[in-house]
This record gives C-alpha cells, sequence and structure tokens, in this order.
C-alpha cells in the first residue's frame, strides 16, 4: 500500500518552517558544532557505524552489486570492496556534481575492486549546500540516500540558487520522483528539521575539519589525500607499491590510479 505523499495541516506547518531551521542550522554544521564529540575514538578511515554522535545514520558507502549490475548504497555489498574510498563533497559543488557520475561509472566498471563512502563537507558560500544535504540525509532514512543524491547532482542547475518554498517544493518533487510515490512526504519534510539530520551532518563536517579538507570534491584511500588537481604531482602508498602522478590528473589518468589501487588491494 502506498504511503502518503499528500500534505496534511501539520505536514504544511512542517513544510514552512523548514527554511527558518535552514537559516540556523547553515552556521551549526558548517561550524562543525560537535564538541561534544571525541573524535579521536573514530577511525576515519572505516566506515563508521550510526551512533548517538552521527544522529543515529551510519556512513553512507555504495559499491557494485553483482546481481543486478548495478551501483547500490546497500552496505552489506557495499562493504565487501577491498578498496573503500573517502569521498567529501557538497551537493552544491558543480565540480561535485561531475565527479558523481564519474565514481558511479568507475564502481560499475570496477564491478566490485572499489566502493566510495560519501561525507558531506560544506563550503560555507553555498547558499544551498545545508538544505540540500539535509534533503539526502532526510531521504536516507526512508532507505533512498543514493538515488536522492544523484537526483541532487543531476539537478544541481535547477534547485542551487532557489529559496523558500521553490527550494522545497524541488526537493520534494525529487523526492516523489525517486520513491516512485511510495514515500512518506510528510515525514521526508519532518526529518530535513530533524535533529538527528543535523547531528549527522554536522559530525562528517566534524571529520572534515579535523583532516583539513580544503575543498571539494575531496577523496582519501588509507588515509591519504588523492591530490586530484595538484599540478606539482602527488603520491599514494599502498602496502609495498607507491603511485605517483607527475602534474594535475585527468579523468582518464584519475580513472587508472583507483583501478591500479584496487588491483594492489586485491593482490595482497
Amino acid at each position: 500500500m502506498k504511503k502518503k505523499t499528500g500534505y496534511s495541516i501539520a505536514g504544511i506547518i512542517i513544510a514552512i518552517s523548514i527554511a527558518a531551521f535552514i537559516a540556523i542550522a547553515t552556521f551549526i554544521v558548517i561550524d562543525g558544532n560537535n564538541k561534544s564529540t571525541d573524535f579521536s575514538s573514530y577511525d576515519f578511515n572505516s566506515v563508521i557505524q550510526a551512533d548517538s554522535h552521527n544522529g543515529e545514520i551510519s556512513d553512507h558507502i555504495k559499491g557494485y552489486d553483482p546481481a543486478t549490475g548495478t551501483v547500490t548504497d546497500d552496505p552489506e555489498i557495499a562493504k565487501k570492496a577491498p578498496l573503500i574510498i573517502y569521498e567529501y563533497a557538497d551537493f552544491q559543488c558543480e565540480y561535485c556534481a561531475l565527479m558523481n557520475t564519474r565514481v558511479n561509472n568507475l564502481i560499475k566498471k570496477l564491478e566490485g575492486k572499489v566502493s566510495v563512502v560519501y561525507r558531506n563537507y560544506l563550503l560555507s558560500y553555498h547558499q544551498n549546500g545545508t538544505a540540500a544535504a539535509s534533503a539526502a540525509e532526510a531521504a536516507s532514512l526512508q532507505g533512498y540516500w543514493k538515488p536522492y543524491a544523484d537526483k541532487l547532482y543531476e539537478n544541481q542547475s535547477e534547485w542551487a540558487y532557489s529559496t523558500g518554498s521553490n527550494r522545497t517544493d524541488l526537493f520534494n518533487r525529487y523526492f516523489v520522483e525517486v520513491t516512485n510515490g511510495e514515500g512518506d512526504l510528510e515525514k521526508f519534510n519532518s526529518d530535513i528539521a530533524s535533529t538527528n539530520v543535523s547531528k549527522k551532518i554536522s559530525f562528517d563536517m566534524g571529520i572534515g575539519k579535523r583532516i583539513d579538507i580544503a575543498g571539494t570534491p575531496a577523496f582519501y584511500v588509507d588515509n591519504q589525500y588523492i591530490d586530484f588537481g595538484n599540478s606539482n604531482g602527488g603520491s599514494l602508498k599502498i602496502g609495498n607499491d607507491t603511485f605517483t602522478w607527475e602534474a594535475a590528473l585527468t579523468s582518464e589518468q584519475f580513472d587508472k590510479l583507483i583501478e591500479d589501487i584496487a588491483n594492489s588491494k586485491l593482490s595482497q
């Protein structure tokens, strides 16, 4: 049976209040407001499970499902990959949108060799970054994180500078589309403005600040930063293998680097 997708009076009130919530939440989550969280107890190079500090929302990880030949965010499938990359990104970042398509294609191409953990890292000058991240996390609470995240990136130019009720309408439309009308829209709007969603984004930001993320998207393997755009080159050491590059990585070079690292992991 389909869940309700229409608004009740309470739902309308929630939707109207979201804009005010986002304005307050933006400062809190971008500040990485985790003064009560002991981040030294977390391994940032592992899939972090749900607990009270991240709003009971675990890391989102996507990988290859051999049964369907598609990219899935089922953690039990995705965690089986020998190589797990950690990505820090902002839904309003244009380059993150480009990389999202490439990352999805790479996961599919490598057929189970690599999975990617996605963590929110909001850039302060993106007016709707917090709202978009909140919407994606709210969708995740009903099992739709990946399709909603993809929808946000695919339609970035449509919502990036929208405001108020127009932004709410767009985010609601995306939710109905990715859930084929089966999602609970009222719950989605309520979750966007929830403490747990705010905690999750703030927790991700707290990690990013502690590893000194300089920009998005940022990719890490074995706690080592893949300096994608560094014209001075860079290097990674994986087990007994060292991977180097002389200049800023092209799309093809980036894909080759990830494939080589994955093959190295498989051989260890």
